[in-house]
């Protein structure tokens, strides 16, 4: 019986009786559960915000300020000193370590010096000022006030305004100058006080043709007014002007001096006055200029007086046909070939060969420049076919006086007797055949040439001096087979 009742106590619940206990337990369970939520709720609140039960917008800002605070105090722990503000102005200054600048400067590497260097950007002035005037007065613009006319007149100021500043810009300029220089008037008086007078060239030819002329100037006087009235009359205007108050006359008729330094100094200013002046030359041949020349040259004068009389001749008979017929009928080749005959006249030799040259080829030129041209007047193409030059060369044997010229030992006095022979060679073609002396001077200046040509070559020189010389002996040989 004990061991059944044993058993019957042990036996386990039935489940209507475990139900009811559940029940019992239930509202306990549930204040305990609120509690432990309620402490969970408050202790996540106050103490880690990351993990509250908020709204997400709130956890946001609030993220974003503790982000700040947090960069905040890391740069305060870098930068633990406070730095010096810099301020830049409107030219570059040199930034140093530790400095610090303002928002908006225009800062730069010197790369010549390695150091920073700062300073105002351009539009910093106008910011300002546009600030100030922000804080200050208010801008009142209606556009409606300004009409066309107003801008017309606008502008028509602005332009005075500019004419008026390129006035002042002329008016310094005017003012430096006058500051560098002064006033001819000045000078004047000055000179008035120094008894120097300022004249004009014409002036001072009036001035020095009158003491030539005076019979009680010295023949040293004389002789300086003929050289200070040389260098005037070198301008075509000049010599002109000695024409018009009868100046050249009265230097023409020095020629007739008993003095020859009168007479060379007088050729001296005719050369000078004539040489390529149409107007003084053609006055020159009336006043006997020509004769008077021929005169000096034919007569016995010193050397220096017959040089400066056959510079006169030549500048009188280049680019004058009507003196060149003059010449020839007044025998002025008889009195050139006298004169290169003359012994102890080989210079003056060498020049009438020259002007002999000249006025061949002078004469051929144009002719052809006539036929091809026809720009020149036909007066002074009918002058120039009136001109029996080469005839006359050839009569008077200067084929045989040109060609024995070749044996003058000075190089530039022969390339011009060469040249004189190619320009006579169709006139003297015949008297070069029958000569036998220009052969063998011809074949001696070949062979002495052909030496200098070939040490012309070995320093490089393909076309020097010496082969020119040459090409014109070998093409004279060549046409006198």
């Amino acid at each position: 019986m004990e061991r059944g009742r044993n058993r019957k106590e042990k036996r386990p619940l039935t489940m209507p009786h475990q139900g009811r206990l559940l029940f019992r337990m239930a509202p306990l369970c549930m204040l305990l559960s609120m509690l432990m939520v309620s402490c969970f709720n408050f202790c996540l609140c106050h103490k880690n915000s990351e993990f509250a039960l908020t709204n997400p917008e709130k956890r946001e800002k609030s993220s974003t300020k503790e982000t700040e605070r947090k960069e905040t105090v890391a740069e305060e722990e870098l930068e633990p000193e406070i730095l010096e503000v810099f301020h830049p102005t409107h030219e570059w200054q040199a930034l140093h370590p530790g400095q610090a600048v303002a928002a908006g400067s225009h800062v730069r590497l010197n790369l010549q010096t390695g150091a920073r260097e700062v300073k105002l950007q351009d539009e910093d002035k106008f910011q300002t000022n546009l600030k100030g005037l922000k804080k200050g007065k208010r801008l009142n613009i209606n556009t409606n006030t300004y009409t066309s006319q107003d801008l017309k007149n606008a502008l028509a100021k602005f332009k005075e305004g500019a004419e008026m500043e390129n006035s002042k810009e002329d008016q310094e300029r005017q003012a430096k100058v006058k500051r560098l220089f002064r006033p001819i008037e000045e000078l004047k008086k000055d000179f008035e006080e120094l008894n120097v007078v300022i004249e004009t060239d014409m002036q001072i030819m009036v001035r020095l043709i009158n003491k030539f002329n005076s019979s009680s100037s010295s023949l040293e006087e004389k002789i300086a007014a003929l050289f200070d009235l040389e260098y005037y009359v070198h301008q075509m205007d000049n010599a002109q002007d000695l024409l018009s108050f009868g100046g050249l006359q009265v230097v023409i008729n020095g020629l007739n001096s008993t003095e020859p330094l009168v007479k060379e100094y007088a050729a001296f200013v005719l050369g000078a006055a004539f040489s390529s002046n149409p107007k003084v030359q053609v006055e020159a041949i009336e006043g006997g200029a020509l004769q008077k020349l021929l005169v000096i040259l034919a007569t016995e004068q010193p050397l220096t007086t017959k040089k400066k009389a056959l510079f006169a001749l030549c500048s009188l008979l280049r680019h004058f046909p009507y003196a060149q017929q003059q010449f020839l009928k007044l025998g002025g080749l008889q009195v050139l070939r006298s004169l290169v005959q003359e012994k102890g006249m080989e210079v003056l030799a060498v020049r009438v060969v020259t002007l002999l040259y000249d006025l061949v080829t002078e004469k051929m030129f144009a002719e052809e420049d006539a036929e091809l041209m026809r720009d020149m007047s036909p007066e002074k193409l009918q002058q120039y076919r009136q001109v029996r030059l080469l005839p006359s060369l050839q009569e008077q044997g200067w084929c045989e006086i040109t060609a024995h010229l070749l044996a003058l030992p000075e190089h530039d006095a022969r390339e011009k007797v060469l040249q004189t022979l190619g320009a006579l060679l169709a006139t003297c073609r015949d008297r070069f055949h029958q000569d036998t002396q220009l052969r063998g001077t011809l074949g001696t200046l070949q062979a002495e040439y052909q030496a200098l040509a070939a040490l012309e070559l070995q320093e490089g020189e393909d076309e020097g001096y010496f082969r020119e010389l040459l090409d014109s002996i070998n093409s004279l040989l060549t046409e006198l087979r």
